[in-house]
């Protein structure tokens, strides 16, 4: 059974990696040149029961945890005048929340469980066709081509596997814009100050901006904004998203201006709740390519998820697998995206800051009965 996989992130190499455990091989085809070819972008939080469990399934618990950062929990949330709303500490050394790893530190993890011949890099998908025989014929950038039995689309928003099974395409929700802070500690260190070990949220009037620490001591800054008309252009500036946010506490715009580098925007873009196909035997998709949903924390933890399920059923049933996968995914997934549509809502609704607080505030709990 040859199984490729289009896509080197986090939910593709879970799925080479459990596969593998397997004694299973499949072939995963990454459009970058090598692993170092670009920033896999921020940190994220694994969550217990979907992130941190795909890493169990793959036999990687332990080397998680000593590239985690448990105080990455951390998070601030202040409004436009820089007033704390919330702020909450992790336990530390805590593993049982949702410790913070970056993207690199995760990518690496992965790439190093699994044989060199398992990624082929420099293989930009460009088609897939299906073969007469079964199984389908890859086409790369270049004129390479390959043929597999079980075609796996783990290649995020703008995938090409999936027009093979529906025509749903991602809509934007927002915008967002990307700065870095290199090495903020020694060069800034008010500002590693008020982002902190972890995630600092700075919310009002519609708007976001961000500061996340990274394990290497830079700041990843963002900016998110409604959705609208502008062209992406319009927010390569620095002094236009400086006025984006005039009148906010010059401490909290210091993030914009420290950025090292132009400011990178790009939509954020959203598949349609509840998105589903007609099972078609041997293709199926993982990940972003499935679900894709806004970044309020789920998107790298549900396509982990999935890589582990579909090679577990791969593993134990080839030949039901992929209709059971879907099955179980699109239940799995469907309040998952509804939720994360609503956190992203309420992140730049007129009353987030209310919202948020409310959101973050622990109910009190009901006295116990009594006897």
């Amino acid at each position: 059974m040859r199984i490729a996989i289009t896509g080197g992130g986090p939910g593709g190499l879970t799925l080479a990696r459990v596969l593998h455990r397997h004694g299973l091989h499949a072939t995963v085809y990454e459009r970058e040149a090598h692993r170092a070819a670009r920033s896999p972008g921020g940190s994220l939080d694994l969550h217990p029961e979907s992130g941190q469990r795909a890493l169990a399934e793959a036999g990687l618990e332990a080397r998680f945890r000593s590239a985690a950062r448990p105080q990455g929990e951390e998070h601030r949330i202040l409004d436009p005048g820089g007033r704390v709303l919330v702020h909450h500490r992790p336990r530390p050394g805590s593993f049982s929340g949702r410790p913070e790893i970056d993207r690199r530190a995760l990518r690496d993890l992965l790439l190093d469980s699994l044989p060199d011949e398992a990624v082929a890099w420099g293989h930009r998908l460009v088609g897939a066709t299906p073969r007469p025989d079964g199984g389908f014929r890859l086409a790369f950038h270049g004129g390479r081509h390959a043929d597999c039995d079980v075609l796996v689309g783990a290649d995020g928003a703008r995938s090409v596997v999936r027009p093979l099974l529906t025509d749903v395409a991602p809509v934007p929700v927002s915008t967002m814009v990307e700065l870095t802070i290199d090495d903020a500690d020694r060069r800034h260190p008010e500002l590693a100050d008020l982002v902190g070990p972890g995630n600092l949220w700075c919310v009002g009037g519609r708007r976001i901006l961000s500061g996340q620490r990274l394990g290497d001591g830079s700041i990843r800054v963002g900016v998110s904004l409604p959705a609208d008309d502008r062209p992406l252009d319009a927010y390569r500036g620095r002094r236009a998203l400086l006025d984006v946010f005039n009148g906010w506490n010059p401490r909290l715009t210091a993030l914009i201006e420290a950025g090292d580098g132009p400011p990178t925007p790009h939509r954020v873009e959203v598949m349609p709740i509840g998105t589903r196909w007609t099972h078609r035997p041997g293709v199926t998709l993982v990940g972003d390519a499935a679900h894709l949903m806004p970044p309020v924390g789920e998107g790298a933890n549900q396509a982990m998820l999935d890589g582990a399920e579909l090679a577990a059923a791969l593993a134990a049933d080839p030949g039901s697998a992929i209709r059971a996968y879907e099955e179980a995914m699109f239940a799995r997934t469907r309040p998952i995206a509804e939720m994360s549509a609503r956190v992203h809502a309420m992140m730049l609704s007129p009353t987030a800051a209310d919202d948020l607080v409310r959101f973050f505030t622990p109910r009190p709990t009901a006295p116990a009965p009594a006897d």
